[in-house]
């Protein structure tokens, strides 16, 4: 279970003074485990990039040839300061994402070693602005969403988890968390069997999955509306993408606090755990090759959709 971490990075990431170096600092009493931070500023204000690689025994960061897994904390801000206090709805992804890494640095340092490495991305804003949107304003960024996805999206992964917030709609009504389907290069491809399986095997319960639009795959700033931005990462990459909503019964938005429920968060990051351990050692698969290969044969790349103008 990974609710003893969720607490421990909820409470870290839950105060007006954190930021990515302390994130950074988590990791530190955990040999072999990189954790480096990026501040970059933007016309509305300022966030920490933060990246933690966690090596696998058979990971390509050693010369093996395991499939890396990328875990994305998709977020506008963990906060909306100043004016709202404390942590925001919003930073769930972000506390999913660092909470996967600690539970698998804690694993490391107790002799559990997934094959494959994993890379976990996320970024630690305890000001961001807010915006409006329907039904329910949305967190804002102090960045762009290009200036984002090149710090989030690396290209050494074979496949990302994007785990973000999703309770600003009327779509999902399910309290925990939810599945897209695979989004690969354009195409919006059949939910993945076996995240359905581990889904499953995580939650105890049937899987839960999310419907998604052409738009939601189609770059920010386009004046298109988005469900939000969980598969925003899908337009910067040709590896598969699969977005992990954390999702409530009723209409929450982004910038609302006291929002955020520490079991919903600890399921999510369990789940990604799992997968990484899955997908490593090649148990798990986000699309069917075969399957996609036939689509480009039939109906040609859909790699257009990703465009910016």
């Amino acid at each position: 279970m990974s609710l003893q971490q969720t607490l421990q990075v909820f409470e870290l990431f839950d105060s007006a003074l954190v930021d990515g170096q302390q994130v950074v600092d988590l990791f530190a009493a955990f040999p072999g485990i990189t954790a480096s931070v990026k501040r970059v500023s933007g016309p509305k204000g300022r966030t920490d990039f933060v990246r933690i690689d966690i090596p696998g025994a058979q990971g390509k960061a050693g010369g093996g040839s395991a499939p890396t897994l990328g875990i994305i904390g998709r977020l506008g801000g963990i906060g909306a300061r100043p004016t709202r206090i404390g942590m925001v709805s919003d930073a769930d992804g972000a506390v999913a994402a660092v909470t996967s890494a600690l539970k698998l640095a804690v694993m490391q340092s107790k002799g559990d070693v997934l094959a494959g490495d994993v890379i976990v991305t996320t970024h630690i804003c305890p000001d961001a602005p807010t915006r409006p949107h329907e039904p329910v304003d949305f967190m804002d960024s102090p960045i762009d969403d290009v200036t984002m996805n090149d710090n989030e999206v690396v290209q050494e992964v074979d496949a990302i988890l994007s785990i973000d917030t999703t309770k600003g709609n009327r779509i999902i009504n399910h309290k925990g968390f939810a599945l897209s389907p695979t989004v690969k290069e354009g195409y919006i491809l059949r939910v993945s069997e076996d995240l359905l399986r581990i889904m499953e095997m995580t939650t105890g319960r049937p899987a839960v999955t999310f419907p998604i639009t052409t738009q939601d795959i189609t770059p920010y700033g386009n004046g298109i509306y988005h469900l939000n931005s969980i598969l925003q990462p899908s337009t910067a990459t040709d590896v598969p993408v699969v977005g992990v909503a954390i999702t409530a019964e009723s209409v929450v938005p982004g910038c609302g606090t006291g929002a955020s429920h520490e079991v919903d968060i600890a399921a999510a990051a369990k789940f990604a755990v799992e997968v990484a351990k899955e997908f490593g050692r090649e148990t798990c698969r986000f699309y069917d090759a075969d399957e996609y290969a036939r689509l480009l044969t039939l109906y040609g790349s859909l790699s257009h959709l990703r465009k910016r103008d």
